[in-house]
């Protein structure tokens, strides 16, 4: 057992998930598609589910109490302002470059074209009518401010955390936070509360994190148990469009903020995301993710407490840029199958509503697919078209929603890492200790 733990958590993690993967497909190959369907949902998924619970424990009170901690850590309330305005221009700027990611990829590969869309089940357009109905189109790019905004405040604070509603959790924080340092000798007890109930989340999340590889492993082998490779089949363009995309955003994009903004060696922080890429690949959610990207953050990068507890849990919100490309992606494989003639309005409109669709999208798997409906009519699709599009695309959602929670939480990490820098919040030893040079 020493010599297990002894392993770096991520390549152990990368274990699980090739020995996961390799379960699922040697199930779905040798004993059949509906067999190993049954074994898997029956034996692994379990598991996975577990897992998967365990982690989504920790957010809501992960979140407050670092939040809360990391605020305090800052000394001043006025730091929040050069902090968080930092954040939120990195955030919006790289979700519009990963949007414009997705519509390259989606007009040279041209994942739509001549794509027959007689192939879609009934009991698949029936699922899309049914979720689309529980997830109505946001409306206009002003309501879709508005609603956004008026989200953040909660009304019930402590509603809003057994709702996992996180804008509203990070709101509450920020001033619970803001109010203890200004109550300067009195908050004092509630900031050493504070500051302790976040010393044992962390420790609470390494402790749980020791269990991902068998969670990775059980996740794996129940998606690919029961989805196989028929999505390089069916979907086969669009699968390469959008793994190229968000790769390429991510090496591009966090490669130029990492090496070329702010000096720092592009290996190490390569090394340092490894453990919640390879936990986002497998949860296909932002928010599951969030306690090991915190404690990466902190253990591999160097990132300190007052950047890593506030930059992360709002980007985990906000910076959805995984979602944005796929966003635009689809609106361009919508088109290019129903016929329909793009101009250039029509391009920086798409960029406009998938930057403002993915904010604030809930971080659990393939709701951004449903989203989708707002994107695609501002093309001029129609509704039952919106329906049919999306019908396509369900079955193979979760493959593709892997790859964007991945995206997702690299762009969190590279700006956090630049926020820190900028802040001189950032320990560039533990940093540059995964340099091998």
């Amino acid at each position: 057992m020493k010599a297990w733990f002894a392993i770096d958590l991520w390549k152990r993690v990368l274990l699980g998930l090739v020995i996961g993967s390799a379960i699922g497909l040697g199930l779905r190959y040798g004993i059949g598609a509906d067999a190993a369907s049954d074994v898997v949902t029956t034996w692994f998924k379990p598991v996975g589910d577990a897992f998967i619970n365990l982690i989504r424990m920790l957010v809501v009170p992960l979140i407050f109490t670092t939040l809360v901690s990391g605020v305090l850590a800052m000394g001043d309330p006025k730091r929040l302002g050069s902090l968080g305005g930092r954040a939120l221009a990195m955030y919006m700027g790289t979700t519009v470059i990963a949007v414009c990611f997705g519509l390259l990829m989606g007009t040279i590969v041209q994942p739509g074209a001549g794509f027959d869309l007689t192939g879609v089940s009934t009991t698949d357009l029936d699922e899309a009518r049914q979720r689309l109905a529980a997830n109505p189109a946001p409306g206009s790019v002003l309501e879709q401010i508005i609603r956004t905004l008026l989200s953040i405040i909660p009304v019930n604070p402590i509603d809003a955390m057994a709702k996992g509603d996180v804008l509203a959790i990070i709101f509450f924080a920020i001033m619970i936070g803001v109010a203890t340092l200004m109550a300067k000798d009195a908050g004092e007890p509630v900031a050493k509360v504070f500051n302790s109930a976040a010393e044992v989340m962390m420790k609470l999340t390494i402790i749980i994190m020791e269990v991902a590889p068998i969670g990775v492993l059980a996740l794996m082998a129940w998606v690919l148990g029961t989805r196989g490779l028929v999505v390089l089949e069916v979907l086969g363009k669009m699968t390469f469009a959008h793994y190229a995309a968000c790769t390429l955003h991510m090496l591009i994009t966090y490669g130029l903020i990492v090496k070329g903004i702010l000096r720092l060696p592009l290996l190490p922080f390569i090394r340092g995301v490894a453990d919640p890429q390879a936990v986002a690949f497998s949860t296909s959610s932002s928010n599951a993710t969030l306690p090991v990207t915190i404690t990466a953050a902190t253990k591999n990068l160097g990132i300190r407490k007052p950047v890593a507890s506030s930059v992360l849990p709002l980007g985990a919100t906000i910076n959805m840029d995984g979602t944005a490309l796929y966003q635009g992606l689809i609106a361009l494989f919508a088109a290019q199958a129903l016929g329909i003639q793009m101009t250039v309005d029509m391009y920086f409109t798409i960029i406009l509503m998938s930057a403002l669709v993915s904010i604030g999208t809930a971080g659990i798997p393939s709701v951004s697919l449903f989203l989708a409906a707002t994107t695609l009519s501002v093309i001029g699709v129609s509704p039952e078209n919106t329906v049919l599009i999306i019908a396509i695309l369900f079955p193979f959602d979760r493959i593709l929603d892997m790859m964007r929670t991945v995206t997702n939480v690299t762009g969190d990490l590279a700006v956090a890492t630049a926020v820190a820098k900028w802040e001189g919040e950032l320990d560039e030893e533990v940093f540059r200790a995964r340099d091998p040079i």
